[in-house]
């Protein structure tokens, strides 16, 4: 089984449904392809759980187009791998494994992919918590540890701190001593960021963010914004800079930051902005392998937990999709074939 975009055949992946669209929710539809063969250099996972992020939502809409349509969505989750392709080297079939990144279709109870994507799990991580956070753990690693590599002592800002990746980073802040102000939009969200280390929080629906922040450091500002809200977020997340500091957009809940003029960069304190994504640091075998590892020992020390808060059918992908994308979630999101 697997979960596609509006009305999918066997032929799933074929582009001349002319009736597949990007659209909302109700776009989602199931399907029954039989699981693929392997090609060279390619693994088949038998998923245990599969994650949902806020990219999912992004392909199915159509802010990032998919290669075709229909398509099945996502590309996290963890499992068994169950074949090999020839020229696969480092893993076998029987071994614990997980991926993050594409191609898109791990919204299935199997999923095909390059073998240089996936990696082993250790004994200490189980499928659940490896499908819930390997995506968001992977971009808070590169978002502290290479984007701006924090050490300890910095104030920084970091939109929607109670979700997956800002409970994530949260923690990994705190672990690294550097005061993480979190945005929330509830009391009770303010409660989680707290409790997962976060320094302080603002209610962006009840408190102004820009003037809390200033009163927060004693005018000083923030040495970094993490923002993952994007067109909304934006000229909000540069008053919170210090001047010279930097402001990392990685992402676009409330769509992209578009008809900017790089100018104000210069208005607003000679600022420094970055546009990453995970492709653009796991780009080779070798830094994947090293974030993972960077990770996996953040969540063996105990410094990070994972809080896998929520729980659907992967049938009801569309549901679980909903109450992401209307803030009704904290933590991580599951989906269990």
């Amino acid at each position: 089984m697997s979960v596609c975009q509006n009305k999918v055949t066997r032929d799933y992946t074929s582009p001349r449904n002319e009736s597949a669209r990007t659209a909302g929710s109700e776009a989602l539809e199931v399907a029954t392809p039989p699981p693929a063969a392997p090609t060279s250099c390619v693994v088949r996972i038998a998923n245990k759980a599969v994650g949902l992020n806020f990219i999912d939502i992004y392909f199915r809409t159509g802010l990032y187009p998919a290669p075709s349509l229909p398509a099945g969505l996502g590309t996290e989750g963890a499992g068994i791998v169950d074949a090999v392709g020839e020229g696969v080297t480092h893993l076998s079939v029987g071994d614990r494994v997980a991926y993050a990144q594409g191609p898109l279709g791990a919204y299935a109870t199997h999923h095909t992919l390059p073998a240089e994507k996936v990696v082993k799990l250790p004994d200490f991580i189980d499928f659940e918590t490896a499908a819930a956070s390997m995506l968001k753990g992977l971009t808070v690693q590169y978002l502290l540890r290479q984007t701006h590599e924090l050490k300890g002592g910095e104030t920084i800002l970091f939109h929607a701190a109670a979700g997956g990746v800002g409970s994530i980073a949260c923690q990994w802040a705190k672990a690294l001593g550097v005061k993480l102000i979190g945005t929330v939009s509830s009391k009770e969200k303010a409660d989680l960021a707290l409790a997962n280390g976060a320094w302080a929080t603002i209610n962006y629906t009840e408190e102004d963010v820009v003037e809390c922040v200033r009163e927060l450091t004693n005018g000083e500002m923030c040495d970094v914004v993490y923002d993952s809200v994007g067109k909304d977020t934006w000229e909000m997340s540069l008053n919170c800079l210090k001047p010279r500091a930097l402001m990392v957009s990685f992402g676009n809940a409330s769509g992209p930051v578009d008809g900017v003029n790089i100018g104000i960069l210069n208005q607003k304190g000679s600022l420094f902005v970055t546009r990453p994504s995970l492709n653009g640091y796991a780009d080779t075998r070798e830094r994947l392998e090293m974030m993972c590892k960077d990770f996996f020992s953040m969540i063996e020390s105990g410094k990070i937990k994972i809080d896998v808060a929520n729980r659907y059918p992967l049938a009801d992908a569309g549901k679980a999709q909903d109450a992401l994308q209307n803030r009704k979630t904290t933590g991580s999101t599951v989906l269990l074939p």
